[in-house]
């Protein structure tokens, strides 16, 4: 059962859309402005969580695109996690994403790169992937050894990171040594039975999987491996930790996929915690479900990155 503090944020989180005096949840269509949702999400990604003290911020361009490296003061030099960022394919950056990723790096206190990518609907399938692809082999061109790599990433930037690992397997190219998926999106289908169990619980607005899964896959099927990853050959894959929250639309997608990775033999780690909303433990330390999968999250990547 959720502690009372788990349930006092996670139900600030589901009636946001009060706080903004509005009386009905926000549903999302065709007609829904992309540029305003961009700039909503920045201003509310700003609003949950502060940068932490003790961090440095370096700017660096990466394929023509804004990438930047956040770095906690006493890091380990030769060891990076590689974090791509949600927001549905459609929005995210490095800006509206610092706090939340140099919150991440500060916790597992390795310096972290994160990265702009091409965004849909001006940019579809494979754009997104194309450019993780890209980032990974220039970090790799910077002398970062693979083993000494961990892919991370949230909602629909943690299914880019398992999308980038199946594409890089595919392309016979080095993988890292480990990868973290918090709330991922693995179906753009949108085919578990959580989409509508879920879909009042979840903070989530209603109708956005479908409408931004849409505007990703443009002309291509919504089940390519590099997609999404649940339709995947999931063979020789690095270890897996996959968390998502019991009450979150994308519940389904980490259950389907845990299940198929453990029959494909991949060692794989994984939480779904009841209760618990999209992404919570990027809230951490401000409940402790938040904080104990944050810890596990922590001791998991410590354990694939060698000192």
């Amino acid at each position: 059962m959720p502690t009372f503090k788990a349930n006092f944020f996670n139900f600030l989180l589901r009636h946001r859309h009060i706080l903004n005096l509005r009386f009905k949840k926000e549903i999302i269509t065709r007609d829904t402005s992309i540029p305003d949702l961009r700039k909503q999400h920045e201003k509310t990604n700003r609003f949950i969580t502060k940068p932490p003290q003790g961090m440095s911020v370096e700017a660096v361009t990466i394929g023509g695109r804004k990438a930047e490296w956040l770095k906690p003061e006493k890091a380990p030099a030769h060891q990076v996690i590689f974090y791509t960022h949600g927001g549905g394919y459609v929005s995210g950056s490095c800006n509206d994403h610092r706090s939340i990723v140099a919150k991440f790096a500060k916790s597992i206190n390795i310096n972290t790169l994160q990265f702009d990518y091409r965004l849909a609907p001006e940019h579809p399938f494979p754009a997104a992937v194309e450019d993780s692809i890209e980032t990974y082999q220039w970090l790799l061109n910077q002398g970062y050894l693979p083993k000494n790599i961990v892919f991370a990433g949230e909602s629909a930037g943690g299914g880019l990171c398992l999308a980038t690992l199946v594409a890089l397997r595919d392309k016979d190219l080095p993988l890292p040594s480990a990868a973290v998926a918090i709330s991922p999106w693995t179906d753009l289908t949108c085919g578990g039975a959580s989409y509508l169990s879920n879909a009042e619980r979840c903070l989530s607005p209603l109708g956005s999987w479908q409408v931004f899964g849409a505007y990703y896959a443009g002309e291509s099927e919504r089940t390519h491996p590099w997609m999404s990853p649940l339709f995947a050959d999931l063979n020789g894959l690095p270890p897996l930790y996959i968390n998502a929250g019991g009450d979150e639309i994308l519940r389904d997608d980490s259950v389907q996929f845990i299940n198929k990775a453990v029959e494909s033999g991949i060692h794989i780690q994984s939480r779904i915690e009841p209760g618990m909303v999209h992404c919570y433990p990027l809230l951490a330390p401000l409940f402790k479900e938040a904080a104990l999968t944050m810890n596990e999250i922590r001791t998991f990547i410590h354990h694939y990155l060698p000192a």
